[in-house]
């Protein structure tokens, strides 16, 4: 028993000798943990940023401190108030991203336009102190906070896009500050005055509002950058140009009140293209293939005959598609005065050929009845009892071979609007009427026709493109 008396003081000795360097060893782990690095606690607790390309750490966002946030400032605004009702109208801050416009329909007079619509106000019932500025939330949090009941008033039709996911962004600043934006695919109307048409110009308006608001409790204005358009190379227009937009801000007074009403103004022009292509040159063509009639021999009556119909026929065709593309309006645009005239001209064509028709065919009438009935007069022998016969056998009297010019219409003096033989001639310019030869209509309507189709054209195309 004495015998292991040393053993156990050596124990007992080297315990007192360790028992400082434990009660030292979590201070030099401390000082060893701050002098090289934070512990791995508190690397959780900080994220790495980037500021001006040098890494930095900067406190996280915890889950549960944008809960306590959110909870704290959507509690008392439930029942979907606007912000200071009865204290200051809430001025509505708006900006539009036009993302694509087109296609436009004249049938319908409307138009469809791609838009990113971003609304910015304040609401004081929505502030927090937190080291954090800014709260980036979902759609989800929509529903639970005042919004302005925006609507746009000359809508027909409008979609929100929800896929994949609803198309909506939502934040909020510490000092109240709320910014909404989402994007919209509306089918408004555009009242097209087509009395230019195709050479007509539009400015389509997107008309927005406030609903239930008047403008003592909501007014819009327009933020500093209000509109701005996308790559315009993809936008479905067709048949129209873009030439620009302008917005601009007016006040509607209405039985429940004044409201702010918001406009852009869309500038569009008509393109020709299309229309010279499938109108206005086949017109045109319609017309120079009438005037062929006039260089074929006026006894050719089926050339002549079948060249008019078809030329009629074809231009009423035209004429029914070319007003296929517009809607049934009242009043005669510009595209109709030219198709009418097209057919007036096809349609005088023919008339002309039939009436030098009418009048060669009944002058050769009667020149052979009148020959015949002299034929026969003058193979007749008068027989007299007593007398002696003398048959006297083609003796006629003599008829002067005149040319159409020298013989009259259907036996009109000189007093008529048209003298046909010289004699008529002096009397008739005396009396500032008209010389003028049947046989020779084919050549004045050679002359006429495209003189008087050309000045059309000039007046026409000057009146609309530059008066």
């Amino acid at each position: 028993m004495f015998g292991s008396m040393p053993i156990c003081v050596c124990h007992s000795l080297l315990l007192l000798l360790l028992l400082p360097l434990l009660l030292l060893l979590p201070l030099l782990l401390f000082f060893c943990s701050s002098a090289f690095g934070p512990s791995k606690q508190e690397e959780e607790d900080y994220e790495d940023v980037p500021i001006n390309k040098t890494w930095v750490l900067s406190p996280k966002v915890y889950e549960s401190d944008v809960t306590l946030i959110l909870k704290q400032n959507t509690a008392g605004i439930r029942q979907q108030t606007e912000t200071d009702i009865g204290v200051r109208p809430t001025v509505i801050e708006t900006a539009v991203y036009i993302n694509s416009i087109g296609p436009v329909d004249p049938i319908n007079m409307e138009y469809t336009i791609d838009i990113f619509f971003a609304q910015t106000w304040y609401d004081s019932r929505l502030k927090f102190n937190s080291s954090m500025k800014l709260l980036m939330l979902n759609s989800n949090m929509v529903g639970k906070i005042w919004i302005p009941d925006t609507f746009f008033r000359n809508s027909r039709k409008s979609d929100a896009h929800w896929i994949t996911t609803p198309n909506r962004l939502l934040r909020l600043w510490s000092n109240g500050r709320v910014m909404y934006t989402l994007r919209l695919t509306i089918n408004a109307e555009c009242y097209l005055k087509l009395h230019n048409f195709p050479m007509d110009e539009h400015s389509c308006p997107l008309e927005f509002s406030s609903y239930g608001y008047p403008k003592n409790e909501i007014m819009y204005r327009w933020q500093r950058r209000a509109v701005e358009v996308a790559d315009q190379r993809y936008w479905r227009l067709y048949q129209f140009a873009f030439v620009g937009l302008r917005n601009s801000s007016d006040v509607a007074h209405t039985q429940s009140g004044e409201y702010v009403i918001l406009t852009i103004f869309f500038d569009l022009s008509r393109r020709m293209g299309y229309f010279t292509i499938q109108t206005y040159i086949p017109c045109s063509m319609i017309v120079v293939l009438s005037w062929v009639s006039f260089w074929i021999n006026k006894d050719a009556v089926p050339a002549r005959t079948s060249l008019g119909i078809t030329t009629v026929l074809t231009m009423t065709t035209l004429s029914t598609i070319s007003r296929k593309s517009l809607p049934k309006v009242s009043y005669v645009t510009a595209m109709d005065l030219f198709v009418s005239v097209c057919f007036i001209f096809t349609f005088a064509a023919l008339m002309e050929y039939g009436t030098l028709h009418y009048f060669t065919s009944n002058r050769q009438t009667k020149k052979s009845k009148a020959n015949n009935s002299t034929q026969r007069a003058s193979s007749m022998v008068n027989i007299r009892p007593g007398t002696s016969l003398l048959q006297v056998n083609n003796i006629v009297p003599y008829h002067e071979e005149d040319d159409y010019a020298y013989e009259c219409l259907d036996g009109k003096d000189c007093a008529s609007f048209f003298c046909c033989f010289d004699d008529c001639r002096s009397g008739a310019w005396r009396e500032n009427r008209m010389h003028v030869r049947v046989s020779k209509i084919d050549s004045y309507s050679r002359i006429f026709f495209p003189t008087a189709f050309g000045l059309f054209n000039l007046v026409y195309w000057i009146g609309y493109l530059y008066l």
